[in-house]
């Protein structure tokens, strides 16, 4: 095994300062391609004026205030949801038209004002829209209404138990918007509704009998569309179950709704700790300034942020946005924790990538920005068998206290699990 360069005594200071500067050219040239893009991509804090323009139009299509804005109750009674609306505030052709009608008839949709002001409206391929207006593609029949198999994994009323340790309580279908790569779609129906609470009891009745239980998400459709006194109803029953030692709560109006985080939301969640939120941006133009303050006002209450995208073709799959992308999360302190491949739902295959596409994503991600930016490539195993973490092979070998080991540069080196003087004792 070679000595490493710093341990070789032939080498002078100024050798090692050579070596060091060669080094660091040679990492700067690794990431000149990004360097050359990442200015271009941008986040929802470079698109304001845009926001600001499609704000003002919106507001003056129902007759609102700022005040209404800031309203998260406005926002949801506002939904846009119909093709005459819709058609005020982006531009649609006459055949688009027909086309989201067409769509409307057999999927539900609905569009938050304040998603929909994120919108460039002469894009029909702008990331934005590809997630919140409906396409054709989705009369594509082919795919499957529940891959996960979740009919097949719930025990009791509102549970999916897929793990050990762990399990999900559906509470609503409702969400502020109906992303068109939506997991549950078959959920959503045309009417908004909760879980009963006899359902909800049920769920946490098994909870309680289920004594290795210690880690519960709450979900949905949205689990923060529920009311504050709800969400504190439901935190209060797992905190008097002992054996459960953390929440968390699945959401993305802090990306659809950030006007959902109110003064009072956040005084319910502080009172429950330990609460975990993982939320879904998916693009840097849904990292605003509205966002932000969402994720200020949560991590002030106590709460760990994490963030779930879902790696959709036309959006983010491109290995710079991605990185782009889990740079300004961590600005907003939003810990980038898995990235999804699109699963098989019925209605969204357009979505959906090679696998090979994630792998070049990773690899483009991982040595190349902190680790705090990389995040689990994800694949959810059909039939409800669980996340399947996805990367290129590191480990190439194993033999001896030896490994053959490939780089983030794509280098393969041989380890020793011990040094030469330590090998030689053994």
């Amino acid at each position: 095994m070679s000595v490493p360069i710093a341990e070789s005594p032939s080498i002078n200071n100024g050798e090692k300062k050579a070596i060091a500067h060669k080094r660091a050219a040679e990492l700067k040239k690794r990431i000149i391609d990004y360097l050359e893009k990442k200015d271009s991509i941008q986040t929802g804090f470079d698109m304001q004026e845009l926001a600001a323009s499609n704000k003002k139009k919106i507001l003056e299509y129902f007759n609102a205030t700022d005040e209404d804005w800031n309203d998260w109750r406005w926002q949801m009674s506002h939904r846009i949801s119909d093709t005459v609306s819709l058609a005020r505030l982006v531009n649609l052709s006459d055949e688009q038209y027909v086309k989201v009608r067409k769509v409307g008839m057999r999927y539900r949709w609905a569009i938050s004002p304040y998603f929909a002001s994120l919108m460039e409206p002469d894009h029909e391929c702008d990331p934005i829209r590809l997630q919140s207006v409906p396409s054709i593609s989705e009369l594509d029949r082919s795919g499957y209404t529940d891959p996960m198999g979740e009919e097949f994994t719930s025990p009791a009323p509102c549970i999916t138990r897929r793990y050990p340790d762990r399990l999900i309580i559906n509470v609503t279908n409702q969400c502020a918007m109906y992303c068109r790569h939506c997991q549950r779609r078959r959920n959503i129906g045309e009417v908004d509704r909760h879980k009963p609470y006899q359902s909800l009891s049920a769920a946490l009745e098994y909870i309680r009998g289920n004594t290795e239980i210690r880690d519960v998400l709450i979900t949905g459709g949205d689990a923060l569309l529920l009311s504050d006194s709800k969400i504190s109803w439901l935190l209060s029953e797992l905190d008097s179950i002992n054996h459960v030692e953390i929440k968390r709560l699945g959401t993305r109006a802090i990306v659809t709704l950030p006007q959902r985080v109110t003064p009072e939301l956040c005084e319910v969640l502080k009172k429950h700790p330990p609460i975990y939120i993982n939320t879904q941006f998916n693009h840097p133009r849904e990292i605003t300034p509205e966002s932000k303050k969402a994720c200020d006002m949560l991590i002030e209450a106590g709460v760990v942020l994490g963030n779930q995208t879902v790696l959709l073709k036309g959006v983010n799959n491109n290995p710079h946005v991605m990185k782009k992308l889990n740079q300004a999360l961590l600005m907003v302190r939003v810990r980038p924790y898995y990235i999804f491949h699109a699963k098989q739902v019925k209605g969204t295959r357009h979505f959906v990538t090679s696998v090979d596409e994630g792998i070049e994503i990773m690899d483009k991600l991982r040595g190349y920005t902190s680790g705090l930016a990389v995040p689990t490539y994800i694949i959810n195993a059909p039939g409800g068998k669980g996340k399947v973490p996805v990367e290129r092979r590191c480990v190439l070998a194993r033999k001896s206290g030896r490994v053959k080991l490939r780089t983030w540069e794509n280098r393969v080196i041989e380890y020793s699990c011990f040094p030469e003087s330590e090998k030689s004792k053994k």
